[in-house]
């Protein structure tokens, strides 16, 4: 087939650049679209970025280049009875390979750049999941623990002295209602939590009398950031749990900050005998996993035969 006589050759090119740049981009959208569903099998771009880009963008480019060569031989023999031009397919392909790289090269990297966020923001996801999974594992571990020993000691109060008894069930209150409301939290102010420990401490107080001691000093500059919730309570737990505590021998808990940014909780060291099973730091690593989620900065252990610390990073929140 070929256009009428009267149509100027300039024009002929003009309408048969534009019928091969459209039977070309069809087949481009076609087979690239093809060609990015099977590599999306074989060659992901979450578990192989780099190698997809380069065989994606070799292989789109060949596939593109071979779609225009198609085209153009499509509108020869439909258009024109005249054989192909060497020439013409030269400079037809150079010119292609010109325009397609760079699209290519924006539409891929754009590719790779949200595939990578989405795998970001799944990686932030599951760390996320595995925090708050590290949360219940301490709430679960706690529950028992400090039901059963609370709950005993305030039957035993209640028969010598009902105001105390009062009193002591208002403090282990306000410490399970904290508790069960850290469940749904992944941060809390050093404020808040330093409410649930001094009610924690009340009832350590009259568990354990003068065998232990607490000193809290704490800038409003370091009550204002946050923590995982729990961190220090666990901490304290951790000092009683590993040590012998008397009247004569008391356990000593210090919490303070010297800056804004770090809170240390520390105790001195006159552990208990028991087999070296019990004593794996479950509680530590607990609040190690949480930390990796909302802060690069580490949690500091420090042990030496008189002193046990633990230095934990203040988190500062930001409000929209």
């Amino acid at each position: 087939m070929q256009f009428h006589p009267d149509i100027d050759e300039g024009k002929e090119t003009t309408v048969l650049s534009i019928y091969w740049l459209l039977i070309g981009g069809a087949f481009i959208v076609i087979f690239v679209s093809l060609l990015n569903l099977l590599l999306d099998k074989f060659l992901t771009w979450k578990k192989h970025p780099g190698i997809r880009f380069f065989v994606q963008m070799i292989l789109g480019t060949a596939l593109s280049l071979n779609c225009l060569n198609l085209s153009y031989f499509i509108i020869r023999a439909y258009y024109n009875t005249a054989k192909a031009d060497p020439a013409q397919l030269i400079v037809m392909n150079l010119y292609g390979a010109a325009l397609i790289l760079p699209i290519f090269s924006l539409y891929f990297g754009y590719q790779f750049l949200k595939d990578w966020r989405k795998s970001e923001i799944e990686s932030e996801k599951l760390l996320k999941e595995n925090a708050r999974s590290q949360m219940m594992s301490l709430k679960n571990h706690l529950d028992p623990h400090f039901l059963f020993n609370n709950l005993n000691i305030l039957s035993s109060l209640m028969d010598k002295d009902v105001d105390l008894s009062k009193e002591y069930l208002d403090k282990f209150a306000e410490v399970y209602r904290i508790i069960l409301k850290a469940e749904h939290s992944d941060l809390t102010l050093l404020e808040e939590e330093i409410k649930l420990i001094d009610s924690y401490v009340y009832l350590l107080k009259i568990r354990f009398g003068q065998s232990v001691i607490f000193n809290i000093d704490l800038t409003n500059a370091a009550l204002e950031k946050a923590l995982p919730p729990l961190s220090i309570q666990m901490l304290i737990e951790n000092a009683m749990k590993h040590n012998m505590a008397s009247e004569l021998k008391p356990i000593t808990i210090n919490i303070y900050s010297k800056d804004p940014d770090h809170l240390i909780i520390e105790n001195n060291i006159q552990k208990k005998t028991y087999p070296v099973q019990e004593r794996k730091g479950t509680g530590l690593e607990n609040i190690k996993n949480r930390y990796q989620f909302f802060s690069d900065l580490p949690v500091v252990i420090e042990e030496t035969a008189e002193r046990f610390k633990v230095t934990l990073p203040l988190i500062e929140i930001e409000y929209n």
